[in-house]
């Protein structure tokens, strides 16, 4: 654990007295790391003192994470899961045998088989096949771990996205990304600890803000959410006529004022607010640099599709993503959607799978050129998949096939950070409907994330209104044969 300073460990325990101090730290030993933000000696010193509240549980194999978040379900029997077996069944009844013993309320009396019309392909030494709409993610298949046999909870958008994101359909719990924040701390002196970019899709993530909440965390630890133009955050540059002197006077009488509030409540919360404020100060001049991408080669630019107009914008988060975990953002998560495709199936997959292959790919690339895959866990997902039944809104010849949710089994992609790449997990049944084999839960899946960085995903908890919780809540088993 950071060690406190002298100065600091003696504001917090004149503050709070023996008993309390031992008390309130209890509950999240996060605010006392956050002290080491307050004893800098005056804004901006550029001193880093990470917000680490516990040390790894072992050695981690990656120090950063970029989950790219498709959300409204990516369809995995069109990218990444081929069902051939189908096309013998395309567009008859789906067979009894598969709805015996079902409560699938998503199953109705005239579903009908929807064998899959893309074409796939085997890519790299590993042979995995993926779909010809995504053939660029296919490019770099042997850094891939593809994991078949996903499945979670329930089939509505924002309880699925909020148990792949924060463990629990319940809101008000910390997403992934400030469980990993509390638990690392932020090797970044300038950015925030964890950030979020959202792609400009037309579409809103359903979860919105709750998918990247601190819950029950100090605040410290929420997710920031950048912009890619312009102010990389509204309001935070300083307003015109107030120059740097002037108002690093008036954070530190604010300041100042806080710490007699504290010191007179004990009120943690406090603490989180003034490091969030010296952290925005010291942002004012990260954040525009982040954005300047004149120092990256034309090869680059092209490697994420900045000079094409379908991708300009994924690619451009891409590489934000990039740029920050090399100065130390320890979870960076992109968002795009949405991927609902209960009806124009086909074109709604190409235009979404058009934004975003390459540039997901050219992450993968360059972070491996550049020597930050192997301590960077990269992930590709959706809350839930797709069903291998044809959901018709209209008439199907004019090409509004579709399919509905599906919990049972989905894909997800993983690369760096101790995955082992061109491995495939699991299998599913000869329709896609079931996890024939090695079924994958979610709360798997983040057990065996949180081990990558070090963590036993039990013994990582936060105790709240009298109970310890964890990112897993009281499930997850590592899938050993994920890792490197």
């Amino acid at each position: 654990m950071t060690e406190l300073s002298t100065s600091s460990a003696g504001f917090l325990s004149r503050s709070l007295g023996r008993r309390a101090f031992l008390q309130r730290t209890a509950c999240g030993l996060g605010t006392v790391a956050l002290g080491n933000l307050l004893s800098r000696d005056g804004l901006g010193a550029g001193r880093t003192h990470p917000l680490a509240a516990h040390e790894p549980h072992f050695a981690p194999r990656a120090r950063n994470v970029i989950f790219i978040f498709m959300a409204g379900a990516p369809s995995q029997l069109d990218l990444f899961d081929p069902k051939p077996a189908m096309r013998k069944l395309h567009g008859q009844p789906v067979p009894s045998s598969f709805l015996a013993g079902l409560e699938d309320p998503l199953i109705k009396g005239s579903a009908r088989v929807f064998a899959s019309p893309r074409t796939f392909q085997h890519h790299g030494e590993s042979g995995i096949e993926y779909s010809d709409y995504v053939s660029h993610l296919g490019g770099v298949a042997d850094q891939a771990c593809m994991v078949r046999s996903v499945y979670t909870d329930v089939a509505n958008h924002h309880p699925a996205q909020l148990i792949m994101n924060c463990g629990t359909n319940i809101w008000g719990h910390p997403s992934f990304g400030s469980w990993v924040s509390w638990g690392l701390g932020n090797a970044a002196d300038n950015m925030p600890g964890f950030v979020v970019l959202l792609s400009n899709s037309g579409h809103g993530v359903d979860g919105g803000a709750s998918l990247w909440s601190n819950g029950f965390l100090p605040s410290i630890y929420r997710g920031t959410t950048f912009r890619s133009s312009g102010d990389p955050i509204l309001h935070l540059a300083n307003p015109e006529g107030m120059t740097r002197g002037v108002q690093a006077g008036r954070l530190q009488a604010v300041a100042d004022l806080n710490r007699l509030r504290s010191q007179r409540t004990g009120d943690t919360e406090i603490a989180a607010r003034m490091a969030n404020y010296e952290l925005a100060y010291r942002m004012q001049s990260a954040g525009p640099e982040l954005l300047d991408f004149s120092g990256e080669s034309r090869d680059t630019h092209r490697l994420y599709g900045l000079d094409a107009e379908k991708t300009r914008w994924f690619g451009t988060n891409c590489l934000l993503a990039r740029r920050m975990v090399e100065r130390g953002v320890r979870f960076v998560q992109l968002y795009h959607s949405t991927w609902d495709d209960h009806s124009n199936l086909n074109a709604n997959l190409k235009t979404n799978c058009d934004m975003t292959d390459l540039p997901a790919a050219g992450l993968i690339t360059d972070l491996a050129q550049r020597g930050l895959l192997e301590d960077t866990l990269v992930v590709w997902g959706g809350e839930f998949g797709r069903t291998p039944m044809n959901e018709v809104r209209r008439s199907p010849s004019k090409g509004n096939e579709g399919r509905d949710h599906h919990r049972y089994a989905f894909s997800m992609l993983f690369y760096g950070g101790g995955i082992r790449g061109g491995t495939v997990i699991g299998k599913t049944d000869e329709l896609g409907y079931h996890a024939a084999e090695d079924p994958v839960h979610v709360h798997d899946l983040q057990a065996t994330m949180l081990h990558c960085l070090g963590f036993d995903h039990e013994l990582l908890t936060y105790r709240h209104q009298g109970r310890d919780f964890r990112l897993t809540d009281v499930g997850g088993e590592i899938v050993e044969g994920m890792l490197a």
